[in-house]
């Protein structure tokens, strides 16, 4: 159990039979009356933010999220096979639960799965990643120095914003949590 006197950002707790991750918090005092904790709460299931307040002495159980390192393997349709490389099982997850959180993750790479109580709610891809460019526009010499940029279709498929100079072939790396371009590899 944790009061809410210790919340702190990125803490878990188990609330109304969901559970909730600690975006943002403030202790507040009023002049009259009793202090109380005010707080932005994510539902990591559906991804909700919702506000709520809280008394400091109020108490929540706190909820054991586990995070396991899979290998995606591959996609069948509407399934996303991983395995546990320790292990060598296999689970498979609907792509309503996967969503974008794969569009720079090529097979065979190392993902995390979050799970709470044995159920898997989302995926953590790793933060940046190495893909070869397929398709992309010609960059012409000299309109480097604009600072402009380009799409430019990943081996994923997914569509990045890239630097005129970058071409076809080229290996660039990518912020997973933005989706942008870092550098050229």
């Amino acid at each position: 159990m944790i009061s809410a006197g210790d919340f702190r950002n990125g803490v878990t707790i188990e609330l109304d039979n969901n559970v909730y991750q600690i975006i943002e918090f403030q202790h507040v005092k009023p002049g009259k009356g009793a202090a109380f904790v005010r707080t932005k709460l994510k539902d990591i299931k559906n991804g909700g933010v919702v506000e709520r307040t809280f008394r400091p002495t109020e108490k929540c159980p706190q909820a054991r999220i586990d995070r396991k390192d899979m290998q995606y393997l591959y996609n069948d349709g509407d399934l996303y096979y991983f395995m546990d490389t320790e292990s060598y099982e296999q689970i498979a997850l609907s792509s309503d639960l996967v969503g974008d959180s794969l569009k720079f993750v090529k097979e065979n790479e190392m993902c995390k799965i979050c799970s709470h109580n044995g159920n898997a709610f989302s995926i953590e891809p790793p933060l940046f990643v190495e893909l070869v460019i397929t398709d992309t526009e010609p960059g012409f010499k000299g309109d480097t120095a604009t600072g402009a940029s380009k799409p430019a279709t990943v081996e994923t498929g997914a569509t990045v914003a890239v630097p005129l100079f970058v071409d076809n072939g080229d290996k660039i790396q990518i912020d997973t949590r933005t989706g942008e371009y870092l550098k050229r590899v």
